[in-house]
């Protein structure tokens, strides 16, 4: 159950954060500096292009989860600052992987639970898609089968319009991985298959590789042994064609097992060697653990000199698995301080915005009341032009509803996400039911600045005849 569980991960260590289709993000490629992206993500106010924006920003680092976090936190952050749950999601889900690579389950699940609920929040199947996955992912490597078949039909469901997003293509193959743990054969060759089909289908070339490995893993469960070797010498050859000495080594090792599990140690001998060597000064070098392991039993009872050279591969690579993990958790406890730092930060940052924002909002409201008192008080003190009166009237309503539009705005884009068609709607709905109520309130405003004008109007000749008499 646990080399199952241990495959699942492998399998999927390469492409869970690829949620935009293959053909948009390239995460072969450096990320872009992100100085210079936050403004761009910040402007786009479509979702989609937003989230494109925003995946270019992330990357995948296979040994070393630590360069992708930084990343991670900063579009997270970026996300909650600007009320972003584009930002937020993928923020959420990316930080999620890399605590399941440092082997942190309660900080993955704790991401996997916020990114599901702002995703939620959000009301975008994408983003759905990408983190009711993770969560899966999550469940899995916890051994929660129950929880992570749940989580990944939900992200399935979510995601079917998105069929050619690598995303959903991976959420199927993980639910085919799931099975293949649960040791349900027949479903996690269906769901495999599947995967296999709309890789084939959106062009997601990398993803054979993961496929092949998946299908090599099942058929050997059922026994067929030979279509396992057909499957894993499939990989192989994707591996190779793609330039993937981890997939290439994984696919080595797998055959390497199956000749001396056959008892055919020869074949056992020379593909446990070529595992080791095809990830000899890469930074894989962890993943000579299992063919050295194996070499080591091998060269027991036959050739001591080979036996002590390949316990000692596999004692470099344990100490190395070692030390990368403490190294990890090491560079992990520097990642949080940090982001502690950077959240603090961002906070005051916020309040000073919003400190800002309610001294404008408090000088414009006194200066409208100003405006209307001055105005109040002239018009019924002073003769003025009757057209003066209703031009200054109009202008002041036009003032004070546009000041409650304005208040009301950054509500409306919250809860329409940025969407122009929603806002333009939600507009003309709010104009619908305040223009006649502006238009009332304007008629009777003026009126009764008429009246008091033509009262002051009246005094004031009333002032003059008595002058006269007198």
């Amino acid at each position: 159950m646990k080399k199952l569980i241990g495959l699942a991960i492998l399998l999927l260590i390469t492409i869970q954060f690829s949620v935009a289709q293959s053909a948009k993000v390239d995460f072969s490629q450096k990320p872009p500096n992100l100085d210079s992206l936050l403004p761009k993500i910040k402007a786009e106010k479509n979702d989609s292009a937003r989230y494109y924006l925003a995946m270019s920003a992330l990357t995948i680092s296979e040994t070393n989860p630590v360069e992708d976090m930084h990343n991670s936190e900063i579009i997270l952050l970026h996300g909650q600052k600007n009320n972003d749950l584009v930002c937020q999601v993928l923020g959420y889900c990316c930080l999620c992987y890399d605590y399941i690579a440092f082997g942190n389950k309660v900080k993955s699940l704790e991401f996997g639970i916020k990114a599901n609920q702002a995703a939620e929040e959000s009301k975008n199947d994408r983003l759905k898609t990408f983190a009711k996955a993770m969560l899966a992912l999550t469940y899995l490597t916890m051994g929660d089968f129950e929880k992570a078949v749940a989580y990944n039909k939900d992200a399935i469901e979510a995601g079917t319009k998105y069929d050619t997003d690598i995303i959903y293509v991976c959420a199927v193959n993980d639910m085919g991985t799931i099975y293949l743990a649960m040791g349900k054969i027949d479903s996690a060759l269906i769901y495999t298959q599947k995967a296999y089909e709309l890789a084939v289908k959106s062009g997601i070339t990398y993803w054979l590789t993961s496929t092949y490995l998946q299908f090599g893993s099942i058929h050997a469960a059922m026994k067929n042994t030979s279509l396992a070797l057909n499957y894993w010498n499939l990989a192989l050859e994707e591996a190779k064609r793609i330039g993937s000495p981890k997939f290439a080594s994984t696919a080595y090792n797998a055959i390497a097992q199956f000749y001396y599990n056959a008892n055919q140690k020869d074949s056992a001998k020379l593909y446990a060697t070529k595992a080791i060597t095809s990830v000899t000064n890469t930074a894989f070098y962890t993943l000579n653990v299992d063919p050295a392991k194996l070499l080591l039993n091998i060269y027991r009872d036959t050739n001591i000199d080979s036996a002590f050279k390949y316990s000692e591969i596999y004692r470099a690579a344990t100490d190395s698995l070692f030390n990368v993990r403490t190294l990890q958790q090491a560079q992990l406890m520097a990642v949080e301080e940090e982001a502690r730092i950077a959240e603090l930060k961002m906070e005051e940052e916020k309040e000073e915005d919003e400190r800002k924002q309610n001294l404008e909002y408090t000088f414009i409201a006194l200066g409208i009341i100003s405006f209307f008192m001055i105005f109040i008080l002239f018009s019924r003190r002073h003769i003025t032009n009757t057209n003066v009166i209703k031009f200054l009237s109009v202008v002041s309503l036009l003032i004070v509803f546009e000041f409650i539009n304005l208040l009301i705005h950054p509500f409306l884009e919250k809860i329409t996400h940025h969407s122009p068609l929603l806002m333009l709607i939600s507009l003309v709905g709010i104009a619908a039911i305040i223009i006649p109520f502006h238009h009332k309130l304007e008629h009777w405003a003026v009126n009764k600045l008429i009246e008091n004008n033509k009262r002051a109007r009246l005094e004031a000749a009333k002032r003059t005849i008595e002058q006269l008499e007198a």
